[in-house]
Order: C-alpha cells, then sequence, then structure tokens
C-alpha cells in the first residue's frame, strides 16, 4: 500500500484529486488530503475507503513532519510560498515531492541535496508551466531528430472564459487565484527576439502585445512573461534568435488593464491610509490628478490623465465594473491591489453552469533541407462547469500521471527536475489525450531558402 499526502485543496484541486482516486484501488494507495479547511471534501472521502481529509497547517512543524514521514509520495497544490517547507521536510523525511508551481530559487538550491539523497523534487508539472514544457520538447526534439534547425519559439497560454459564457466586456473570468491575475506581470519581461535581447518594464508591459488567432475560436493577444531567458537551457535553445513565451487573453483586454497599471491599482507593496471609508470610487480618485475645472466626469478625467478616449471602449470597462460608483471598500489596511481584487471578483467570479477554457498555442520556425517551415501546435479545452474546470483538469490530470509513474518506479531523474524529457513528458502527453487534452498541429512551408 503507497501513502500519497496532497497538500492543498483549493480550486485547481478537484481534477487532481478524481484522478487519484480513480487509481487508488488498482494502484493500491492509500490518500491524505491536508489543507487549511477541508469541509467541502468530506464528501468526497467519506464516500471512499481510501481517503481522507484532515485539517493542515504547512507552518505547524510538528504536524508537517509527522504527515510527511508517514508519505511515500507528497504532492504539493499550496501557494507556491510555501512549497519550500515542504521540500526542505521532504528532503529531511526522504520523500519525493511534486508540484505545479515554478521553480524558485531557493527550491532551485535544493537541487544537489536532493540528487545526494536520491529523491526527486518534480516541478512545474501543470498546465503552465507543465503541460507547454511537454508538449513544446516532444515537437522540438522531432524538428532537431528530423535534422531542423530552430529559428523561432514563441509559446503563450492563456485561463479565459469560454464563448458561451462570454457575457462580459472585458471577455474574462477568473479560472485561477484573482491575487494572482491582479499581480501577474511585475517584475521586467525578458525575450530575445531575432538575435537581441528583448526587456519590457512592468508599466510598458500590456502595452506591448502580439496577435494570435486559433481556428474556431478566433483572435487573441498576448503578452510576454516574465522571464523567457531562462528555459534557453532546460529546452536546449541556447543558439535560438527569437525566444518568448507569454500568456493570452482577448482582443482589448491588455488596453483595459494598462489603464490599471498606469493608475497604480495593481501595487501590493504599501497600504492605503483610511481605505475601509474609501468607495470604490474615491478609491479611483485617489490615484488621478485634481480636476482640470469644475464638475468634471470621472470618465473626463481618466481621459485626460491617461490619454484614452472619455467616450471609448476602455472608459465602458472601468464603467462596467463600477469604479466609479459609490460602493464602500469595506476593507482596512489593504494594498491598492487587495482592493481592486475585491471589485474585480465581484464581476469576474465564474456564475453557476458557466465554463471556462484554456488556450495553449505554440508557434515554431525552423530550417530543413532549404525551406523555411512554420509548426503552429494549438491546445483548446473546454470546461464542464465552474467547478469542473478546464483549469482544474489541465493543472491536475498531469500532476496525477506524473504521480501514479513516480509511486510505480518509472522516473528515474533526480534532483530538481521539470518534465522536459520524454521520459517524463511522452507518457503524460499520451495519457492526456484519453481525457481530450490533445493538440492540434498545422506546418506549412513559408519559403525556399
Amino acid at each position: 500500500m503507497k501513502k500519497i499526502l496532497l497538500l492543498g485543496a483549493g480550486r485547481s484541486a478537484l481534477s487532481l484529486i478524481r484522478y487519484l482516486f480513480d487509481q487508488a484501488t488498482a494502484e493500491k494507495w492509500q490518500i491524505t488530503i491536508g489543507d487549511i479547511t477541508v469541509a467541502h471534501l468530506r464528501p468526497l472521502t467519506e464516500a471512499v475507503s481510501f481517503a481522507q481529509a484532515i485539517p493542515f497547517d504547512v507552518h505547524n512543524e510538528a504536524q508537517r513532519a509527522q504527515e510527511v514521514r508517514k508519505a511515500d509520495l507528497v504532492i504539493s497544490l499550496l501557494p507556491a510560498a510555501f512549497h519550500l517547507e515542504v521540500a526542505r521536510e521532504c528532503l529531511k523525511q526522504g520523500k519525493n515531492l511534486i508540484t505545479a508551481s515554478y521553480v524558485s530559487p531557493a527550491i532551485l538550491a535544493l537541487h544537489q541535496e536532493a540528487q545526494e539523497k536520491n529523491l526527486t523534487i518534480l516541478m512545474e508539472s501543470g498546465l503552465d508551466p507543465g503541460i507547454d514544457h511537454m508538449s513544446a520538447m516532444a515537437v522540438i526534439r522531432r524538428i532537431k531528430a528530423e535534422g531542423g534547425r530552430l529559428t523561432s519559439f514563441k509559446s503563450f497560454t492563456g485561463g479565459l472564459v469560454a464563448p458561451e459564457s462570454d457575457n462580459n466586456p472585458w471577455h474574462y473570468k477568473f479560472t485561477w487565484n484573482p491575487r494572482n491575475v491582479v499581480l501577474a506581470g511585475q517584475g521586467t519581461a525578458k525575450y530575445i527576439k531575432e538575435g537581441q535581447y528583448k526587456y519590457i518594464p512592468y508599466h510598458k508591459l500590456f502595452q506591448r502585445t502580439d496577435a494570435f488567432y486559433v481556428e474556431g475560436y478566433g483572435h487573441f493577444e498576448g503578452y510576454a512573461n516574465r522571464d523567457s531567458l531562462s528555459y534557453r537551457e532546460p529546452y536546449e535553445l541556447l543558439d535560438i534568435p527569437t525566444m518568448l513565451r507569454g500568456t493570452l487573453r482577448r482582443p482589448g483586454y491588455c488596453e483595459g488593464w494598462n489603464v490599471f497599471v498606469q493608475l497604480g491599482l495593481t501595487d501590493d507593496s504599501y497600504a492605503l491610509s483610511n481605505s475601509e471609508h474609501m468607495t470604490y470610487r474615491t478609491f479611483v480618485e485617489s490615484f488621478l490628478p485634481p480636476a482640470s475645472s469644475p464638475g468634471q466626469t470621472m470618465a473626463t478625467r481618466i481621459s485626460e490623465y491617461l490619454g484614452i478616449p472619455a467616450d471609448g471602449e476602455v472608459v465602458e470597462k472601468l464603467e462596467w465594473l463600477g469604479l466609479f460608483d459609490n460602493t464602500p471598500v469595506a476593507l482596512a489596511g489593504a494594498t491598492p491591489a487587495q482592493i481592486l481584487e475585491k471589485i474585480l471578483k465581484e464581476k469576474w467570479t465564474l456564475a453557476p453552469g458557466d465554463k471556462d477554457m484554456i488556450v495553449m498555442q505554440h508557434l515554431f520556425e525552423y530550417e530543413l533541407q532549404g525551406e523555411r517551415r512554420e509548426v503552429t501546435s494549438s491546445l483548446v479545452v473546454t470546461g464542464e462547469d465552474e467547478v469542473q474546470t478546464a483549469m482544474a483538469k489541465t493543472v491536475g490530470l498531469p500532476v496525477g500521471i506524473l504521480a501514479k509513474r513516480m509511486l510505480q518506479g518509472k522516473i528515474t531523474y533526480r534532483g530538481v527536475v521539470i518534465p522536459i524529457y520524454p521520459e517524463l513528458y511522452a507518457p503524460v502527453l499520451d495519457e492526456l489525450e484519453e481525457y481530450g487534452i490533445q493538440f492540434v498541429e498545422k506546418e506549412r512551408i513559408v519559403e525556399h531558402v
């Protein structure tokens, strides 16, 4: 009997839990799910004999040590900030770990110790990062095996609202942690284009977007993720002239979001005085210069300050969110980002019956036998409803498949690892197809060189 400890049971965990439960009997697993509150898990765990849910505090050192010690494998879907504590405990107790989060410098520093202890800390195993690595590497290795020379690689992913549930002017609803959405893109984006290093500071990020088209689903726009350069080495593309990873949204979103950035509403570095007595209107007003004339509307003031049309689509988006209303903020000691998050959650939360949609697109350019070729690899996954989301499915299933293979002894890589090797990604991509998660590829010859 193998024992799995799953830490974290938030919105991305449901598909993973169902996958583990579906496999548990055949694989002879005992599953413990730990989270700060577990009442929502009782109906799931009480219906089976092989699972239990326990209240879990990751900062409780004694409990952390006790639960990790009992496990054969630890899976963490906790917020990324807590992975380090879990990873250190796993190393101390001699346990393997899987997460869906990015490798942080602090986690990477554990690489040698994990190797010396013959342990695996498998990171970036969800959607993005995760499926993006796996699907991209499958194409990259195939092109190289044919003798092709890659000249450009671009990869963009978005968690969006499905067309049938798209009923707001932003064409967006939360399918992931809202706080992460509000803070997305902060820092400087780094990538390489035609051999030149490019850097986009945060205050310019949402003004520099690329256009995309996915057949059957229409047009999208993408903005650069923070650091595309760091993936050249693991992707074995050190000499590639162009490499860019980014995030997808529907057209018009980035122009609207840029208003929040320019006003300072996404800042999470300080608390606003008297925020509990603010309204949405006075919150926005506190970031604007004084009115240039008596009786000016908020739309006109924002228009003058940011140089956007007072009667344009961006201002309509702001009005739709209620930013000009006298709704109480009712948050004490809040940062601008926390207030913005509260406002957005009121309008961007998936309603009952709503469906989300994951869109991922890779664009490869390469040279082979005197021809310049282009491959487009696209993935679209639609959720079932506001609970059984495409986001939960695409984050949870690859984690679950990798967990199964790790417990079967089929993962031999040790240290801090991401799924860029055929041993890791090939079986995952194959099994994901059984769940309808499959890429559509198109290739064309661009020109003869």
